[in-house]
């Protein structure tokens, strides 16, 4: 089976590895020509995932539409913001009997659209019920390690979730089935959000009261986004809902916690951005969330807090006082 792997990014490179060690056949496009050449040359991605060496059946390339070419799984493992542009450059060579499976988490900034909705329109309509979404807590350093991990396979088409199920299990890659596509995707966004908020009541000083806390009502705003969108409020609880949430606002690798934690010890986003190469997804989410949560008259008071924090100015002090000071209320209206 021919697997194509669209993006090298940490988590890409990650995935891409595991089907090689499986013995699978695996093409990896990466954007940087010397990422490419370092998978090929040495079996190191130096840029993204350094620490790890990858199997010497690894094929990384930098010309895109040749990944594709005959695959019979195209993996999307790309930032959401160039997702449309990359999957429609390789929509017209893609095979008629292809799963596509995207492991990309976020929501597209101009049209708020989940990461399987935006390839949905680039594809052939014919490719609907071929389409999954991975997700769930998995940091790509302790997947790349071999820590026992577990993530989740949804898709509107139940013979596609089971045959990715079966595709990317592994004995320490345990991945179960799901049928709430909604869900499951808005759960790895929204996380995002809240990771950020963590990080930033840790870098102001604050103590695991206050992140208990911001943790706990953050699934609440991620369940009232979500249900209001079609999801099942029982998808939260889950591994790619409350799962993903927890390793994403405790973990040190969490590069949303790790941006949050900056701006909360006084950093601004534009510093912070311009210094990286590495994309934290929860920026962009912030704002897409922000939006929806207008869009559906959704109360998101710590979502709106993040974007006025990082688009506006406010100060996370004074959000947090904003916060503390609402009116009282029952915990679950």
């Amino acid at each position: 089976m021919k697997i194509a792997v669209i993006g090298a990014g940490s988590w890409g490179t990650t995935l891409a590895n595991l089907f090689a060690k499986k013995s699978e056949d695996v093409m990896l496009w990466a954007y940087e020509p010397e990422v490419a050449e370092g998978i090929n040359r040495f079996q190191r991605n130096e840029l993204f995932l350094p620490e790890i060496k990858l199997s010497p059946r690894l094929v990384a390339t930098s010309e895109l539409e040749t990944v594709v070419q005959g695959a019979q799984v195209v993996l999307t493992v790309c930032p959401s913001h160039v997702m449309r542009s990359l999957v429609g450059r390789v929509a017209k060579h893609l095979s008629k009997e292809v799963i596509i499976v995207n492991a990309s988490k976020g929501l597209e900034t101009r049209t708020l659209l989940r990461m399987s909705e935006v390839i949905r329109e680039v594809i052939p309509t014919s490719l609907g019920d071929r389409l999954a979404t991975l997700s769930g807590p998995s940091f790509a350093f302790e997947v790349a390690k071999e820590r026992p991990t577990v993530i989740t396979a949804a898709s509107n088409n139940e013979a596609t979730a089971e045959f990715v199920q079966q595709l990317f299990s592994t004995s320490y890659f345990r991945v179960y089935k799901h049928d709430d596509l909604i869900g499951v995707e808005l759960g790895g966004a929204l996380k995002n959000v809240i990771a950020i908020a963590t990080g930033m009541i840790e870098g102001v000083g604050l103590g695991v009261n206050t992140r208990a806390a911001l943790i706990t009502r953050g699934l609440v705003e991620i369940i009232r986004l979500g249900t209001a969108l079609g999801a099942k409020a029982a998808t939260f609880s889950g591994i790619s809902g409350l799962g993903d949430l927890m390793l994403t606002c405790t973990g040190d690798l969490s590069r949303n916690r790790a941006v949050g934690l900056r701006i909360g010890k006084g950093e601004t986003l534009k510093g912070i951005s311009g210094a990286s190469r590495t994309v934290a997804e929860g920026i962009r989410t912030t704002e897409s969330a922000y939006q929806l949560a207008l869009r559906h008259s959704i109360e998101m008071p710590i979502t709106e807090n993040v974007y006025r924090i990082l688009f506006e100015g406010h100060s996370v002090k004074s959000a947090i006082s904003e916060l503390m000071n609402r009116e009282l209320k029952k915990e679950y209206e």
